[in-house]
């Protein structure tokens, strides 16, 4: 049984002879944090009967029959407290009794969440993954079964909470000692539900988080100077080497002057900053050089007898952990020991330049180019160009010196301007410099006298297109002419086809006329002698028109090579269909053939050529008379000899420009 179940049991106990005397509630509830003098029990008395309290200790009084609290009750300090009341009469043969009444105070919410600390500092390295756990923070809160609900500001992304109720930290992203050091949170406690607490009252409590974020060796050294870059999210530092001079065959105590320098290297984490360790790496096979492990310093340990370049690798490691290293080059160069400085030509230089782009000249020698020349009498032998001299404008990038000449690269006002000209030995750095003025004059080109403008220009672009398309126009009608002489041709060749192949007989000896319509075969060209053709043709025989005809065949086909003509002479051999008659028929599509005596009995030795009356000849026969009929002569001397073929008109008194004669 506890201690308040004892206290009950105990005032039923006291009180059980009493209740006559005076009664009251055994078990009071009391919020905590009252105000002082709130009414906590009143008491029942009988008549006559008085009551007090017995030992008055607590936080109570009794003022007649009424309990009133003295002090505010606190829960976290005491739960229940015990109040021993004794009631009596004065008649002595009554006995005064005890009566218990036990307060219980009630808890409400009415404490903070507290931290142990108001600051916490912790260090975390830099790259760790996300997810990492890390330190946690909870709040305490002396309101018994209280939960607490946590949050972190600012979000900055670097870290988070486990949970809302668990103030664990951790990493959220990864972070980087060159980019951040140190980050403040504010960790805040509730003592309500962050979405909200419905009226109840809410606490808060807050602590301060100072991470300080470490540095860890993941980066070699970085010889210095050096451009940072940053490369899949790692940052590298490039260093473009260094150089030196040593003159030739001369001892040099000193350690050597290094561009840039001087030789040094840090570590690449500098949150860590470890020592760093020198040596040659290579090209100091021979031992010439030497260098100073903890400084960096280059001595010459003899004198350099051979001209040029030497190159050397140096390298830098961190102590004590040498795995991180890095290398850089060293150049020195061997040069001729220099007795005199360049010195210019002139001490002062005067320019005029017109444009951009255009070479500066001399206006005091007849604007000639001028040409800015610094000489060096150790090169006397080369009358004084020292090949290694290099030339710059001092604090102007508007002019250019190329070879000695100056040109301006930037379009400037029309001015005069007062520049300084440097000419640097770049294998011993020595310098001279020269005065140089330069008068800016933009002069705008004019258009020479009897040359073209632009609307000469346009006039003479019209003209050129009228000259194309006269040209054209030329190359058509040549054409044209071309391919109606050719049409000519093709009626000749076929017409002789058409005569070889009368000449022709199935058993190889000539029985006779043969007649074949192989003359008819080109019925796409309407002025062919094909079975469209508007012509019907009389052929006589000769001994000797086959041996004629074959040969003016094979002429006329290599002259039309590429025409349809060709295939002509090549169907002689097919069958031998006669489509002879001695009737004269005139239906469209009709072709017949006669033989000479059936027309003209005294006609001489000729193929006729008659067109076919159609029903589209006869509106031209309607308007310019009957159309006269077309010949083709083959006289006895060509018909031998095979020697020409002439085409002809039919009128005996044919112009000249009609005729066709070509010689196989």
């Amino acid at each position: 049984m506890d201690a308040r179940g004892i206290f009950l049991f105990l005032a039923i106990l006291a009180t059980a002879k009493t209740e006559e005397l005076c009664s009251a509630r055994e078990t009071v509830e009391v919020v905590e944090n009252n105000v002082v003098g709130d009414l906590v029990e009143t008491l029942t008395l009988a008549e006559g009967v008085t009551a007090s309290l017995v030992e008055p200790t607590g936080p109570f009084i009794l003022d007649g029959n009424r309990l009133l609290a003295t002090e505010v009750l606190d829960f976290e300090t005491s739960q229940t407290h015990v109040v021993r009341v004794l009631c009596g009469k004065d008649d002595p043969n009554i006995s005064p009794l005890n009566r218990v009444i036990v307060v219980i105070v009630l808890n409400v919410n009415d404490n903070a969440p507290v931290f142990d600390k108001t600051t916490y500092q912790i260090g975390v390295n830099e790259l760790l993954p996300e997810g990492a756990l890390l330190n946690q923070f909870p709040a305490t809160d002396r309101d018994p079964d209280t939960t607490l609900y946590y949050t972190l500001t600012p979000a900055m992304n670097y870290f988070r909470l486990q949970s809302y109720e668990n103030p664990r930290l951790v990493i959220n992203n990864i972070m980087d000692y060159d980019k951040v050091q140190n980050v403040q949170l504010v960790l805040r406690a509730q003592d309500t539900p962050l979405s909200g607490s419905d009226g109840e009252v809410s606490f808060t409590g807050t602590a301060t988080i100072e991470v300080t974020v470490l540095d860890v060796d993941n980066r070699p050294p970085w010889f210095q100077p050096c451009k940072k870059y940053e490369v899949a999210g790692a940052v590298i530092c490039q260093n473009t080497g260094y150089s030196s001079l040593v003159k030739l065959n001369e001892m040099q105590a000193e350690p050597l002057m290094l561009t840039p320098g001087p030789l040094h290297a840090i570590d690449g984490d500098v949150g860590i900053n470890e020592a760093i360790k020198y040596s040659f790496l290579g090209g100091n096979e021979d031992g010439l050089f030497q260098i100073n492990e903890n400084t960096g310093n280059i001595s010459v340990l003899r004198p350099v007898d051979v001209l040029g370049n030497i190159g050397l690798t140096i390298l830098a490691a961190q102590t004590p952990t040498s795995s991180q290293f890095a290398t850089t080059s060293f150049t020195v160069s061997v040069v001729v020991q220099s007795n005199h400085k360049p010195k210019f030509e002139r001490p002062s230089y005067q320019s005029v330049v017109s444009s951009v782009g255009a070479m500066a000249t001399d206006p005091n020698n007849d604007d000639e180019p001028l040409q800015i020349v610094a000489l060096d009498e150790d090169y006397a032998s080369m009358e004084g160009k020292n090949p290694h001299i290099v030339y710059r404008i001092i604090g102007s990038n508007d002019f250019s010196i190329i070879q000695g000449y100056l040109f301006m690269t930037k379009d400037l006002p029309d001015d005069t301007l007062s520049l300084q000209v440097e000419a640097v030995d770049t294998s011993n750095k020595e310098k001279a410099t020269a005065e140089l003025s330069v008068k800016v004059k933009m002069e705008k080109v004019p258009i020479p006298p009897g040359s073209f403008g632009l609307g000469d220009m346009a006039a003479l672009g019209a003209t050129l297109g009228v000259l194309l398309f006269m040209c054209v126009v030329v190359i058509g009608v040549l054409a044209c002419r071309l391919q109606r002489g050719k049409a000519d041709w093709k009626k000749i060749h076929e017409a002789s086809n058409f005569r070889s192949s009368l000449g022709q007989d199935l058993g190889g000896e000539k029985q006779g006329v043969q007649y074949t319509n192989e003359a008819f075969q080109h019925d796409e060209d309407d002025d062919s002698v094909g079975p469209g053709s508007p012509y019907v043709t009389k052929v006589e025989e000769g001994p000797s028109e086959n041996l004629v005809f074959k040969s003016s065949v094979t002429a006329l086909g290599s002259l039309l090579e590429g025409d349809d003509i060709s295939q002509a002479s090549s169907d002689k051999d097919k069958e031998v269909k006669p489509i002879l008659t001695k009737e004269r028929r005139l239906e469209e599509g009709y072709k017949a053939v006669w033989f000479k005596e059936d027309i003209d009995p005294n006609a001489k030795e000729e193929v006729l050529i008659i067109p076919d009356r159609r029903e589209d000849d006869s509106e031209g026969e309607d308007e310019d008379g009957p159309a006269k009929p077309s010949k083709v002569v083959f006289s006895e001397s060509d018909m031998d000899s095979g020697l020409g073929v002439k085409l002809e008109d039919a009128a005996e008194d044919s112009d000249g420009d009609n005729n066709l004669k070509l010689n196989l």
